[in-house]
C-alpha cells in the first residue's frame, strides 16, 4: 500500500497484529536473550530434547504476552519500549555477566552522570542502533491492520490458548529436569529478557514510593563516651576509609603474587585477610555497613528505618564528619556534617564530575590541624571503581603494564583489564599510607586511627563476570571478598594486647563488624553495641600496658 497521494508518497508494507506480535516476541527471544539461552544450553548440557521443549515452551509464553497486549494505539509504543529495554538489557547481562535485580537496579538509580556515563561507550550506542532503534523504526515503519473488537477477541484467543497450552504441555513434560536446574542455578531464569528486568523495575519504583515518607527511628540515644574526660587525655580522632570496589584478592597483603600494597607493608598495620561484605553493590553495603543490623538482618526498608553508627556517635557527643568522592552518602550522613569534595576539587586530579582520592588528602591536610575533640571522620573514596579503572589513579601509578585505557572492556585483553585494576588498588595503597602518615604527624596531642573497609569486590572476568552486582546468593567471592585495614596510633596501640589483636586478624571478620568496633574504639557505651561484634575491646580489656 502507499501512504499519502503526493508524488512522493511512501510505500509501507501492512501485517495484522497478531503477525507484527508474534515477529516482536521471537525478535525479543532470538536478538537479546543471549545471556538466557547460553546459560540454558550450559546448565542442561547433554539434554537437547529438554532445551528444545523449553525454548518452545518460552516462545509460546512470550507470543501469548506480545498477542493480549496487540491494542490499537498501545501496542507500537508498549512493543518499542520492550525492543529498546531489551537491547539495553541484553548489552549489560551479555558484555559484563550481570543480573539486573532489585539492588542492581537501585545501584543505576542512585549513580551519578559521570559514572552513568563510563557505560556509555562507542560500543554500547552501536549496539543499541542495531537492537533497540533500527527494529523500532522497522515497527514504526509497519501499517498494522487490526480487526473489530470482537475479530480482535476471537483472533487473538486463537493463538494465546494454543500458545498457552503448548508452554503447559512443554513445561510438564521435563518438570523435574527445569525443577533441578532452576534450583541449581538461580542466575537462569534472572537473565530472561525483558520480563524479569522489566518486573523488577516495577518492583523497585513500587518500594521507591514507599520509602519516601520514612522516618529513622532514634537508635542509641543513651550512648555515653565511657573515657576520661577530655583535659585529663588527649582527644581522640578516628578516620573510617570507606572503600570502593577493591577485592581483597587483589591485595598483596593478603597474598597476592604482585606487590599491590608496597606502602602499607611498611606501616605497623593489622590486616584481616578473611573480610566479607554486606552486599555486592554501594546502594547495598554502605548503609549496611554502617548500620547496626547484621547482614542476615539487614534490609534497605530496615537501613532507612533506623538511625546508623554516625547517629550513636553524635548521640556521645562525639563529632562527625562525612567527606565525599563517590556518588553520595546513600542517606547514612543525612543527620551529621556532610560534603562532597568532587564540586570545587582541584582541576589537578578532577574532572568529568569525579575526582581521584587525593582530593580526600588534600583535605585532611587543610582540616586535621583543627579537631580538639573526639571526632569520627569518614572518607568515602572513589576507589577501583569501573569500568573506567584507568580513570582513578594519576600517571604516577601506572606500575602494571599493558593497561586497559578504556571502558569498553571489549578493547582490551584481560591481562590489561587486571593491570589497570591493579593499579587502582597501589593507588588506594598510597593513598591509605597518606592518611596514616598525616594521623601520626598528629600523636603529640591527639590519639589516632584509621579502619578501612571496602564495600564489595570485583569480578574481573572469571567465569565470564565483570564489575560487580551479582545477587548476592550466586556471587563469586570477588565480589564479597573485601580488604580490612585497622592501623592504631601509639596511644592508642598501647591500650591493647597485641596478642589479642594479632589472634584476631586469623579470625573471620565481616561488615557487621563495623558499627561495634567503631563505638568501641571511640568508648562508646551504649546498650546497641554487640560486644561479640566489637573486634577490639576485648583487646583492650587483656592489655598488659
Amino acid at each position: 500500500m502507499r501512504e499519502g497521494t503526493g508524488r512522493f508518497s511512501l510505500w509501507r508494507p501492512e501485517l495484522g497484529s497478531v503477525t507484527v506480535s508474534i515477529l516482536t516476541a521471537l525478535y525479543l527471544l532470538a536478538l537479546t536473550n543471549w545471556s538466557f539461552w547460553s546459560k540454558g544450553w550450559s546448565y542442561l548440557e547433554g539434554r537437547p530434547t529438554t532445551f528444545a521443549s523449553i525454548a518452545l515452551g518460552v516462545a509460546c509464553l512470550y507470543i501469548a504476552l506480545c498477542v493480549a497486549v496487540s491494542l490499537k494505539y498501545v501496542m507500537k509504543p508498549l512493543f518499542i519500549a520492550l525492543i529498546l529495554a531489551s537491547a539495553a538489557g541484553a548489552w549489560f547481562m551479555d558484555r559484563f555477566g550481570v543480573v539486573i535485580d532489585i539492588e542492581m537496579i537501585r545501584n543505576a538509580a542512585e549513580t551519578n552522570s559521570a559514572e552513568a556515563g563510563h557505560l556509555i561507550t562507542p560500543g554500547f550506542v552501536i549496539h543499541m542502533l542495531a537492537y533497540g532503534v533500527l527494529p523500532s523504526l522497522l515497527l514504526i515503519w509497519v501499517k498494522v491492520r487490526h480487526r473489530t473488537f470482537f475479530g480482535k477477541v476471537r483472533g487473538n484467543l486463537a493463538v494465546i490458548v494454543p500458545a498457552l497450552v503448548v508452554a503447559l504441555v512443554a513445561g510438564l513434560s521435563h518438570a523435574r529436569v527445569y525443577a533441578a536446574a532452576v534450583r541449581a542455578h538461580h542466575d537462569w531464569f534472572e537473565t530472561l529478557n525483558p520480563i524479569v528486568p522489566l518486573v523488577t523495575a516495577v518492583q523497585f519504583a513500587a518500594g521507591q514510593s514507599g520509602d519516601l515518607n520514612v522516618v529513622a527511628a532514634p537508635l542509641g540515644e543513651d550512648a555515653r563516651v565511657s573515657d576520661a574526660p577530655l583535659g585529663q587525655r588527649k582527644p581522640r580522632l578516628m578516620i573510617v576509609v570507606a572503600g570502593e570496589t577493591a577485592r581483597a584478592d587483589n591485595f598483596s597483603l593478603g597474598g597476592y603474587e604482585r606487590d599491590t600494597n608496597p606502602e602499607l607493608a611498611r606501616k605497623d598495620i593489622l590486616y584481616f585477610p578473611d573480610t566479607t561484605s554486606c552486599g555486592t553493590a554501594t546502594a547495598v553495603s554502605l548503609p549496611c555497613m554502617f548500620s547496626v543490623y547484621t547482614r542476615s538482618d539487614y534490609t534497605h526498608r530496615k537501613g532507612l528505618a533506623t538511625q546508623n553508627l554516625l547517629d550513636v556517635l553524635s548521640h556521645a557527643g562525639v563529632d562527625v564528619e562525612w567527606w565525599d568522592n563517590n556518588t553520595g552518602d546513600k542517606e547514612i550522613a543525612k543527620r551529621v556534617k556532610e560534603q562532597s569534595l568532587i564540586k570545587n576539587g582541584n582541576p589537578a586530579y578532577c574532572s568529568g564530575g569525579e575526582c581521584q582520592d587525593q582530593v580526600l588528602i588534600d583535605a585532611l591536610d587543610g582540616w586535621i590541624g583543627s579537631v580538639n575533640r573526639d571526632t569520627v571522620l569518614v572518607l568515602h573514596q572513589i576507589g577501583s571503581h569501573g569500568p573506567a579503572y584507568y580513570q582513578r589513579y594519576p600517571e604516577a601509578f601506572r606500575h602494571f603494564q599493558p593497561e586497559c585505557r578504556s571502558a569498553e572492556f571489549s578493547d582490551c585483553t584481560k591481562e590489561e583489564i587486571v593491570n589497570a585494576y591493579d593499579n587502582t588498588i597501589a593507588y588506594t595503597d598510597h593513598i591509605l599510607a597518606s592518611v596514616i602518615d598525616r594521623l601520626q604527624k598528629q600523636e603529640d596531642r591527639l590519639d589516632v586511627s584509621m579502619l578501612y573497609m571496602s564495600d564489595h569486590g570485583e569480578s574481573l572476568g572469571e567465569l565470564g563476570l565483570y564489575l560487580h552486582g551479582a545477587p548476592y546468593m550466586i556471587a563469586p567471592s570477588h565480589q564479597t571478598h573485601v580488604p580490612f585495614v585497622l592501623w592504631l596510633g601509639k596511644d592508642e596501640k598501647a591500650a591493647y594486647s597485641a596478642a589479642c589483636l594479632e589472634g584476631k586478624t586469623r579470625e573471620p571478620q565481616s561488615h557487621d563488624n563495623l558499627f561495634h568496633t567503631v563505638l568501641g574504639m571511640m568508648r562508646v557505651d551504649t546498650t546497641v553495641r554487640d560486644p561479640s561484634l566489637d573486634i577490639v575491646s576485648g583487646c583492650r580489656e587483656g592489655a598488659t600496658s
